[in-house]
Parts: structure tokens; sequence; C-alpha cells
């Protein structure tokens, strides 16, 4: 007889109408996406089992072939870490259209993979956050610590893709992907592009980064047996997203502070219908804003602009009053604005200042300095359809929300802290706080807003549980939410607040309702601290270590434990006096008390929102 070489098409079966009847059986109760990942995961048997032994032999390995082996053959897995939401959303959009294409998909958060899972992976795509100066996501701390240790697997089976957002103006500029990829191809993972490195205004380069990792999961999972089906994207179901906010009316505008108050702080309402504004304790509300007339002003004055002036960018044009009002960054100073301008201003000062060697002398430019006053400080010619390309596109401002809708209904509560100071003599403001604060209550007081989740910031599901919160300032914002939350729901669990300010008589934010709280029983504890009332500060970080006995009795009777407020000094502070509690009341080692807070953290017992 004639030897006949294998041939694929030779080798499908003929229908077995018993079998067919019994898949169609299975599938029934699937949906579209379902069967997407079902069928790749066949598909993946079927490429396993021709790689081992050949398309002649496939009946002869399904008790070599591991599930989790094969799954991870057939799909790829979308890794998300994310602060803000901007990451996330770049993975759920990467994750719907890969299944767009009919091909297997998972979308997963940094916070739930598993070494194991890394393993086994074949397909992995990254989306990495940095914020503050290099900081990770908290959600990635125990991926990064998986993959810098010393128990980091080597993975020369794996195919990755890192897509790394930051801001550059701070030094370590994506710092969280940076290592990620590093440690990737440092454990024998092939790169299938380069890093991709995105600023602030990261849509093109995350959508030119999501094209590219598309079409390499197509020729990566690929099969004969796979057909490619092109699915609609999912249809819109009226909720809100940072693409398409909603208008919203300010229905209250109150101010907290007391009168010689160095800083003014509103509490805001905004009417919140629940299928647009859907949103739960912990979450975040983005406002999209316009920029300080006052400032737009100088910006055109330092320019020598005519604000009338129609500028074309990308085939949308407007006066250069409304970009610089409506479409770009003018508050904020970045690094590539800042360069830009250094490079026309020729000035030996600002080169100084630019690159100095000092990060800190870098990081407080960029911190401190707004647009108008390099323009001003170090004059240089811009004409109008340069500085609207120089300048970032506009991005909302994302605030804690300070309700639960289960109190106060169809409604959404915010803090906002006015940013109003002087610089050379001229008012500097903080763009969407000036902009939300200085809205007339009224017909005519409307945002455009939507909610962001905030997954890895949420009450305990059990109700039983105790709950630590640590928020000074306008850091307080969600734990007004979490305990109106927790009233409503009958929860049995305790509550303790550690609340912080400069003065007692003009900066404790809601006191009326703290005090009234405690004096019924709904807030078990109540620690303060206001640091400019008496001659030596004193920090909440100062409270935590004082009560270490009873917070160290608290975590270990189970409490969850939550920290909202400033990221760059703030948070790190806190963190270290907990440490510092874990070492002199608990008898740990630093080095222990560290992985302590590490797995508490892991566990979603150890919970920050900062900023």
């Amino acid at each position: 007889m004639t030897q006949v070489a294998p041939n694929r098409s030779a080798a499908l079966p003929l229908p077995d109408p018993a079998r067919e009847a019994a898949l169609l059986q299975l599938a029934s109760g699937l949906d579209a996406g379902q069967l997407r990942y079902w069928a790749g995961f066949l598909a993946g048997v079927a490429a396993e089992r021709e790689r081992s032994h050949g398309s002649a032999a496939l009946g002869s390995t399904a008790a070599t072939t591991t599930p989790a082996a094969v799954a991870s053959a057939a799909r790829a897995t979308v890794l998300f870490a994310s602060q803000t939401g901007n990451g996330r959303r770049v993975a759920e959009r990467l994750h719907r259209q890969l299944e767009s294409q009919g091909l297997a998909a998972r979308l997963v958060n940094v916070a739930d993979y598993r070494q194991r899972d890394l393993i086994t992976e074949r397909l992995l795509y990254v989306i990495a956050s940095t914020h503050g100066d290099g900081d990770p996501p908290d959600d990635a701390r125990s991926f990064i610590d998986l993959l810098t240790g010393r128990k980091a697997p080597r993975v020369a089976q794996l195919a990755y893709s890192v897509l790394a957002l930051g801001d550059s103006s701070y030094p370590k500029y994506c710092e969280t992907g940076r290592l990620i990829d590093r440690r990737l191809a440092d454990m024998g993972a092939r790169r299938l592009a380069e890093l991709t490195e995105a600023d602030v205004d990261f849509q093109t380069s995350a959508d030119a980064w999501t094209q590219r990792a598309i079409s390499c999961a197509r020729e990566q999972l690929q099969s004969p047996h796979l057909a490619i089906v092109s699915a609609p994207p999912p249809a819109q179901n009226g909720t809100a997203d940072r693409e398409h906010p909603v208008e919203v009316e300010l229905l209250t505008a109150v101010t907290l502070t007391a009168r010689g108050s160095e800083r003014s702080v509103a509490h805001l309402e905004l009417q919140a219908p629940a299928l647009q504004l859907a949103y739960e304790p912990g979450d975040a509300v983005g406002i999209w804003h316009s920029n300080p007339a006052e400032t737009v002003e100088q910006i055109a004055m330092a320019v020598q602009a005519d604000l009338a002036t129609v500028v074309t960018i990308q085939g949308r044009s407007h006066s250069l009053r409304d970009w610089l009002t409506r479409e770009r960054e003018i508050t904020r100073l970045s690094r590539p604005f800042l360069d830009a301008h250094a490079r026309r201003a020729a000035n030996p000062e600002l080169e100084r200042l630019r690159t100095a060697g000092s990060d800190e002398g870098l990081r407080t430019l960029l911190r401190d300095w707004q647009p108008v006053d390099l323009l001003q400080r170090f004059p240089a010619a811009w004409s109008a359809e340069e500085l609207v390309q120089a300048l970032r596109p506009l991005s909302p401002r994302l605030y804690s929300i300070a309700s639960s809708r289960a109190a106060v209904g169809d409604e959404l509560h915010l803090t906002v802290a006015a940013v109003d100071y002087l610089r050379d003599g001229q008012q500097r403001y903080g763009a969407a706080s000036r902009y939300l604060t200085r809205l007339a209550v009224g017909e005519a007081a409307r945002v455009r807003a939507y909610v962001e989740p905030n997954p890895r910031f949420r009450l305990p599901e059990d109700p039983a549980r105790d709950i630590i919160m640590i928020g000074p300032g306008t850091g307080v914002a969600p734990f007004r939410g979490f305990l109106q939350h927790r009233i409503e729901q009958g929860s049995s669990g305790r509550n303790w607040l550690v609340f912080g300010g400069r003065h007692l008589r003009s900066d404790f934010l809601y006191q009326t309702e703290w005090l009234e709280a405690r004096r019924n029983g709904t807030l078990h504890r109540l620690d303060v601290a206001f640091s400019r009332d008496q001659a030596a500060k004193i920090y909440v970080q100062d409270r935590i270590r004082e009560q270490g006995v009873e917070l160290l009795r608290w975590l270990e009777g189970g409490a969850h434990l939550y920290v909202c407020g400033d990221a760059q000094r703030m948070a790190h502070d806190v963190h270290a006096a907990l440490r510092d509690v874990l070492v002199t009341q608990g008898g740990r080692t630093v080095e222990s008390a560290e992985a302590e807070l590490a797995e508490l953290a892991a566990a979603r017992r150890y919970c920050r929102d900062v900023y």
C-alpha cells in the first residue's frame, strides 16, 4: 500500500451525530464569549497533541497534557496593573477586541495573578501604570515581588508584550512597566515587540500597541480548527465613562472649612442617575472641567497671541481661547513642554534648573510650576498653533466619592479642596477645583462626569469585620461613604477613623457628622491629629504609633485597614508607622513586618487610595 503523508484535512473525522448532539447540549448554556473561549481551548488541545505526536496520534496524549497547559496554549492573557483606571480601560479594550476577533482571551487584575499561571502561560500582554515617582500600583506589588524574587521561575515558553503608562513629569517615568519588561526577558520570555512607553496623553500610543497586540495574537493563536468570527463591540448600556460622560446638575455646595483656614474645602452634591452614574463606596468620579479664564489670558499675553486666532489641529478648528479653555492642560507643567520651551528660550538659568542633575530639583519644578510661570519667567517665541500642539490634551480630574447611594439615593457627594496660591504676585489656581467651586448652584450649574470604579478599595464582604480608616484632609472623603454604607447595611463590625488636619477649629472636615456618629455608637473610635495646634507637629502617623497596641489588636482580630490621601509623603509615613507598630508592639522583625503588610495587601485587608 502506498504511504500517504499526514494531511490535516484528511485527518478530520467524519461527523458523528451522537457526539454532535452531545456537544450542542453542553454548549446550550454558554454565551458568545464563552463559546469562543472553549473553541480556543479545543483548538489548543488539538495543537498540543499535534506538536507532541503528530496528527495521526490525536487520541494518544489525553493523559499527558494538563488542562492548565492546554488552556494557556490556546489563549491570550491580558494582565493589568492600574492605579487610576487608565491601564484597566486599555486592558478591557484589548480584551474586547481579541474576543471580537474570535480569539480566546482572559482579563486579569495583576493582584489576582498566580505564579503557577506564569509557568504555564504562552501569550501575555501586560499594561502597567506607574504612579508618583516610580511607584507601582498597590495591586502590582506582589507580582513585582514575584518577578524580582529568588523564586522567579524560568518562562522560556512565554511570549509577551508590555505597555507602560506613566507621567514624564516624574524622573522615574514608566518605571513599573520597564521593570516588568526587563524581568520577563531575564526569566527567558520572548518579547513580541519592544516596550512601548506612553505619557499622560497615552491614547495614540496605546491604540498603536493594541493593534500590534491583536496582530501578534492572531499569529500566535491561529489554528486551522479555529474560525475567526467578527463580532461587534458590546453595545453601550447607557452608563457614563471617560469617553462618554454624562451632564449632571450641581445640587448643593457648602464650604466645610471655617473662616481663617489656610485652605478652602467644599462639599458638593451632584445629581447621579443610577443607570448612568452607578457607584459603590470607594469609587471615584471623573470631572471634565474648563480651565481658569485668568490663566488663559495670562498665557496669551505671555506669548503675545490673539485669543481669537483660529487654530486647526488634526482637522479640528477652534479659537485659541477655546483650545486653552477646554482642550489643553494649562495648570500642570509636563516634562515634554518644559523641554520644548527650554529649547526655544535657550536660557542658561532654565537649562540649569532643568538639567542640574538633581531629581528633586526637577521634581519640584514640575510639581510647583505651571506653564504660565515658565512662559513669563523665561520668554520664548511661540505661535498659537505651536503652543496648542505642545501642550497636553486636557484630562479629567478624579475625586473620591464621599457618599453611599444606600444613604443618599440618586446623589453623588464630593470633597474638593481649592488650589489657590500666589506666585510672583499673581494668582494661580488648580483647574478643576477652581471650576467646581466657582459654579453657582442652579439651572446653569451642570458638569460632565463619569464614575471611575476602584475595585481595589472596597469595604469587606463580611459586614461583621472591623475597619480602620486613615484619612487626613480630603483623604477622609471615601470614609464618609464607607460609614454611611455600613450604617445602612446594619454592619456589626466596628468602625475606627483616624483623621488629620492643620487646625481643629477650622479644618475638621465633616466634624458634626463624625461626632454624632461617635455619640450614637456607629463610629466606635475616633482619633484626630491637628498638626499646627501645638508647638510640636502631630500627624496621623503619630496617632497610629500612640494607639499601636489597640491597632494591632484590631488587625489580629481580622480588621481591614484603609489609607487615603497624599501619595508623596503621607502614604509612606503611615506605612512606616504601621511597620513600626508590628515591630514594637508585635515583636516582628522589620523584614517580617514588611512581609506581613504585603500579605495584608494581597488579601485586600490593607487597601490604599493614594494620589
